[in-house]
């Protein structure tokens, strides 16, 4: 039992899961080209924005003292822009960094002016920034990384939260069902049955709690329909399983993906469910006991 509660086991663990089908989805998901091209049917469904629950996580925040007037934040990940710009309504001096150009341009087309001085947008890969250089270590007052793949391993968590003096926000998949068409395509593709169990962020959660930092931890279920169009999910899925699949070559891909997608479309248009449980676990950075 000691060893749960000891920072080096959780560590190891958390290493191990480079061998799982969970680690290679990831790795699916990690690219900026994977998400240049979700970005055109991300944040569409008013059911998806609704399951963001932003609400929900300023008022942990709040709870936690981590928002008040002028507080300065990063935000890694910022995606479309719900959050960061949420926080600057709320008196935050925000700093959004995403990798994916295709995401940073629909964060700029819903930016209003009277919030552009108050966000700084970073078009950048969290992996390669040199937060010394930048003098981002203990700079900001809240580091906040929600649904984001630049803190999917121990290194860039722990860079993550080397830039905060005050406190850190984490939202991750605690559960998921992946949906229909990655499960059948990575049966084609892969040629063995998909087993995606995400857990980076029960990995990050037992760390913290090792470390003697004590989050506020909630769940919440999700669970919205996404209407694509077949050429949109065809560039997805192609952006996926390029970085996914090291034995079939492009071609062989784009044949396999284009038949399925055929297949399963109506009118050229492609139905996707998403549905699963997210973690939110909110915490100082310094220690309780």
């Amino acid at each position: 039992m000691d060893s749960i509660f000891n920072q080096t086991f959780w560590i190891n663990e958390w290493e191990k899961d480079k061998s799982s089908d969970t680690y290679a989805v990831h790795k699916g998901f990690s690219t900026p080209q994977y998400w240049d091209k979700a970005s055109t049917t991300y944040d569409t469904s008013k059911k998806e924005v609704q399951d963001r629950r932003l609400e929900k996580a300023l008022g942990l925040l709040r709870q936690k003292g981590l928002l008040f007037d002028g507080m300065r934040v990063l935000e890694i990940g910022c995606g479309t822009g719900l959050l960061a710009m949420a926080l600057a309504e709320n008196g935050a001096r925000v700093t959004a960094m995403d990798f994916s150009q295709g995401m940073l341009d629909r964060f700029y087309e819903r930016l209003s002016p009277d919030m552009a001085d108050q966000i700084t947008i970073l078009s950048d890969d969290w992996h390669s920034i040199d937060i010394q250089k930048k003098g981002w270590e203990k700079h900001f007052d809240l580091v906040i990384a929600f649904m984001s793949p630049g803190v999917a391993n121990v290194t860039s968590f722990f860079k993550m939260m080397a830039c905060s003096k005050n406190g850190c926000a984490i939202r991750g998949w605690a559960a998921r069902q992946q949906h229909q068409i990655l499960t059948d395509l990575w049966k084609k593709i892969m040629d063995t049955a998909l087993e995606d169990k995400p857990q980076s962020i029960l990995f990050k959660i037992n760390l913290l709690f090792s470390m003697g930092l004590f989050p506020d931890i909630v769940f919440d279920t999700v669970e919205w329909d996404q209407q694509i169009s077949l050429e949109q999910e065809f560039d997805s899925q192609m952006a996926f399983f390029s970085k996914v699949s090291d034995t079939k070559s492009v071609k062989v891909l784009e044949k396999i993906i284009r038949e399925y997608l055929e297949s399963i479309s109506s009118q050229k248009i492609i139905t996707k469910k998403q549905k699963g449980l997210t973690a939110t676990a909110v915490f100082s950075v310094k220690p309780l006991l």
